[in-house]
C-alpha cells in the first residue's frame, strides 16, 4: 500500500506588494521543502501525509477534506487514493466540468502551481489578495522526509 504524500505551499500579497522588487524576494522562496513532523500530518489512517507551508494571511485558508473514502481534496487539488491520480479543478465547484486530469503520482514527483486572486473584506474595507499556490506530490512505499528535495519533480505544471 503505497503512502500519498502532498505539501503544499502558499505564498500571498496584496496590491502594494506587486513591484518587481516583491516579485523578486518571492521568486527566492522555496518551491519544496523537508516533511517535518509538525506542521506535517497523517491523515486518511495513515494513507496520507499533508504538509502546509508558507503565507496563510487569512488562517486556514488552505484546508483539506475527504469527500468520499477514495478521495482527498485540498484547495483546487483532488487525489485519488485509490489509483494516486492527481486532478486540478478550475472552479471550486461540484462536479467540475473543467476539471484537469494532471497524472499518476506512483514514485514519481509532481509539481503544480496556479496564481489566483480575490477580494478581503478585513476592517471595514475590501482589498485584492493575490496567492501563489504550490502543490508537491508523489506516491511512494516507503515514507522519505527529504523525498522532494532528494530528485527533481518529473513534471511542473502551471495553471490559472
Amino acid at each position: 500500500m503505497s503512502i500519498l504524500v502532498l505539501q503544499l505551499i502558499i505564498k500571498q500579497w496584496d496590491k502594494s506588494q506587486r513591484t518587481q522588487q516583491h516579485a523578486d524576494e518571492r521568486a527566492k522562496i522555496a518551491s519544496h521543502y523537508p516533511i517535518n513532523f509538525p506542521p506535517a500530518r497523517y491523515t486518511s489512517d495513515k494513507q496520507c501525509v499533508i504538509d502546509l507551508q508558507g503565507d496563510d494571511l487569512l488562517k486556514n485558508r488552505l484546508c483539506y477534506s475527504q469527500p468520499s473514502n477514495n478521495t482527498i481534496q485540498i484547495d483546487r487539488f483532488q487525489v485519488s487514493i485509490n489509483n494516486n491520480e492527481l486532478v486540478y479543478r478550475n472552479s471550486l465547484s461540484d462536479p467540475d466540468p473543467t476539471a484537469t486530469r494532471i497524472g499518476s503520482l506512483e514514485s514519481k514527483w509532481i509539481q503544480c502551481k496556479y496564481n489566483w486572486r480575490y477580494s478581503v473584506y478585513e476592517g471595514g474595507l475590501y482589498y485584492w489578495l493575490y496567492e501563489e499556490v504550490t502543490l508537491n506530490a508523489i506516491a511512494v512505499n516507503t515514507f522519505d522526509q527529504n523525498i522532494f528535495l532528494s530528485a527533481k519533480p518529473k513534471c511542473i505544471i502551471l495553471n490559472g
